[in-house]
C-alpha cells in the first residue's frame, strides 16, 4: 500500500516560466529545502507546467485532488500562495473542501502560512482576497485594453477566427482566406430560398446551426461587436451590407412566419429509448404526425447516435395522450394536502434555547465577578449547547421550509391539472417544459421522466 506523503505543488504559467524565483527547478529547489529542514522523507511533487492559476483545471492538480480523497497525502506545500491558485473562491475550496476533510495541512512558504494555526487560517483569508484581487485587476486592465482595441478597429485576438477569416496577427486584424466564397455563396443560397439544413449540405458544413450562425455573424461587413456595441473594423468585408441585411429580414420574417414555431406539445422533448438520439415531429399523410428517431433520418447527421436504430415510428397524438393521461392522472391522484408533516417539529425546543441563553448570560455575569477557570470550561461547554440547539432550529426551520414549498409544488400541479382543458396550446406547452424533463419511446412503451 502507497504510504502517505507530502504533496510538493508547483505551478507555472506560459508568461512566468522563466521569470526569476517561479521557474520549475526554482521552485523545486526551495520545497526540497523545506522538506529537509522538517526531516520529511516522504514527498511527492505535483508539476502543472504552463497552466494559468484562474482555475484548477489542471492535470496535476487534479491528481493531487484524486490523491488528497484517497488518503495519500499528508501536507500540501506550495511556494507561493498564488501558485495554487489567483482565484479566491478556489483557493478557499481546497483548503476548505479538499485539504482540511482529510487531515492535510497546508503550508506556504513565501507567505510563512501553515494552516495547522489560528494565524495561519487568518492569513489565508487575507491572502486568498489579495490573490482574487489582482487576478481581477489584470482582468479590469485586459477587457480596458481590448475596448481600445476594437474601438479601433482591431480584431479581439487569436483564438478561432470567424469562418471565412484568418487572423494577421502582425497587423492585428482579419483577412479573408479560401472560405470567404462558401460564406458568400452561403448568402445567396439563403436569398433563393433555401433552407439552412440543405445549405449546409450543399457547402459541406457539419449542421445548419454553422449555416445560421454565419448568416447573422457581423464581421462578414465589416463590422467588430463587442460587449454589444458595434464597432467599424479594419478588415474586408465579405459581403456587401445590402446582402447582409437582406438576409437579416428574410430571417425574420421566416422566424416569425406561421408555424415558424412549433405548436406540437412535445417539441424537443422526446427521446429514443433505443439510441438515445431526440425524436421529431413528421408529417405523415392525411392522419397526422409520427414520432420519428433523428438515427432513421438522414437530414441532420450530427443528430445520429445509432445508424442501424429499430424503434418504431409512433403516432404523435397517441403518444401526446398517453403522457397527458400520466401528467393529469398523477396530479389528481395526489393528496390534496398532508395532513401531518414527515417529521413534526419539536414544540419545546424555542424554549430549551432561550433557557440556554439565560444561563449563559448568568454565567458571564458570574465570570465577570470573578474570573475562575471552572466557570470558563462552564461558558464554553454551555455555548457549545446553545450552539447544538440553534443548529437543530436552523435545520428544523429548514425541513419545514422544504416541506412548504413541496406542498406548494404540488397544489399548483394540482390547479394546472385541473385547468388542463381550459388552456391554450401554448400555455399547454409551457405547463409541459416546466414540468418535464424528457419522454423516452421504446416500440410502444412511452416513459415520462418529471423534473424534480
Amino acid at each position: 500500500m502507497k504510504r502517505k506523503h507530502a504533496a510538493l505543488y508547483i505551478r507555472v504559467s506560459t508568461d512566468a516560466q522563466f521569470e526569476e524565483g517561479y521557474s520549475v527547478e526554482a521552485q523545486k529547489d526551495m520545497l526540497e529545502g523545506y522538506c529537509r529542514s522538517r526531516g520529511w522523507r516522504d514527498y511527492e511533487f505535483y508539476i502543472d507546467g504552463g497552466f494559468t492559476g484562474s482555475n484548477i483545471d489542471r492535470p496535476e492538480m487534479k491528481r493531487l485532488i484524486e490523491d488528497a480523497g484517497a488518503g495519500l497525502i499528508s501536507q500540501v506545500v506550495v511556494y507561493k500562495l498564488d501558485r495554487l491558485s489567483r482565484s479566491q473562491k478556489d483557493t478557499l475550496y481546497l483548503i476548505e473542501d479538499v485539504f482540511n476533510p482529510a487531515g492535510i495541512g497546508f503550508t506556504s512558504l513565501n507567505e510563512n502560512m501553515d494552516t495547522g494555526t489560528p494565524m495561519g487560517r487568518a492569513m489565508l483569508g487575507i491572502m486568498s482576497a489579495f490573490a482574487q484581487l489582482e487576478r481581477e485587476t489584470i482582468r479590469e486592465r485586459t477587457r480596458m485594453g481590448m475596448k481600445e482595441r476594437v474601438r479601433g478597429g482591431l480584431w479581439m485576438g487569436g483564438g478561432h477566427p470567424p469562418f471565412g477569416y484568418d487572423y494577421d496577427s502582425a497587423r492585428g486584424v482579419l483577412v479573408p482566406n479560401d472560405d470567404a466564397p462558401t460564406v458568400r455563396r452561403i448568402y445567396r443560397l439563403y436569398l433563393e430560398g433555401l433552407s439552412t439544413a440543405r445549405i449546409a449540405e450543399l457547402t459541406g458544413l457539419k449542421h445548419d446551426k454553422q449555416v445560421r450562425d454565419i448568416l447573422a455573424r457581423k464581421s462578414n461587413i465589416g463590422l467588430i461587436e463587442y460587449n454589444g456595441v458595434e464597432y467599424r473594423g479594419q478588415h474586408e468585408p465579405i459581403v456587401d451590407e445590402a446582402t447582409f441585411r437582406a438576409a437579416q429580414e428574410l430571417r425574420r420574417r421566416r422566424s416569425s412566419a406561421p408555424g415558424a414555431a412549433s405548436q406540437h406539445l412535445l417539441t424537443g422533448l422526446v427521446y429514443c429509448g433505443r439510441c438515445g438520439a431526440r425524436m421529431r415531429y413528421q408529417k405523415w399523410g392525411a392522419r397526422g404526425y409520427k414520432l420519428t428517431c433523428y438515427s432513421q433520418q438522414r437530414s441532420k447527421r450530427y443528430l445520429i447516435r445509432d445508424e442501424n436504430c429499430d424503434n418504431e415510428k409512433a403516432w404523435a397524438d397517441e403518444v401526446e395522450a398517453a403522457v397527458v393521461e400520466d401528467f393529469v392522472g398523477r396530479a389528481l391522484a395526489a393528496p390534496a394536502q398532508e395532513e401531518v408533516p414527515a417529521s413534526a417539529p419539536d414544540e419545546g425546543l424555542p424554549g430549551r434555547i432561550r433557557e440556554a441563553e439565560r444561563r449563559l448570560k448568568r454565567l458571564y455575569a458570574l465570570y465577570a465577578a470573578a474570573e475562575d477557570e471552572v466557570l470558563a470550561g462552564s461558558i464554553e461547554e454551555q455555548r457549545r449547547r446553545l450552539d447544538a440547539l440553534r443548529e437543530e432550529a436552523r435545520r428544523e426551520q429548514e425541513a419545514l421550509d422544504r416541506e412548504d414549498r413541496r406542498q406548494e409544488k404540488r397544489e399548483e400541479i394540482r390547479r394546472l391539472a385541473q385547468a388542463w382543458e381550459r388552456m391554450t396550446t401554448q400555455e399547454r406547452r409551457a405547463v409541459v417544459r416546466e414540468l418535464i424533463e424528457r419522454v423516452e419511446l421504446d416500440g410502444e412503451t412511452v416513459s415520462v421522466f418529471y423534473r424534480q
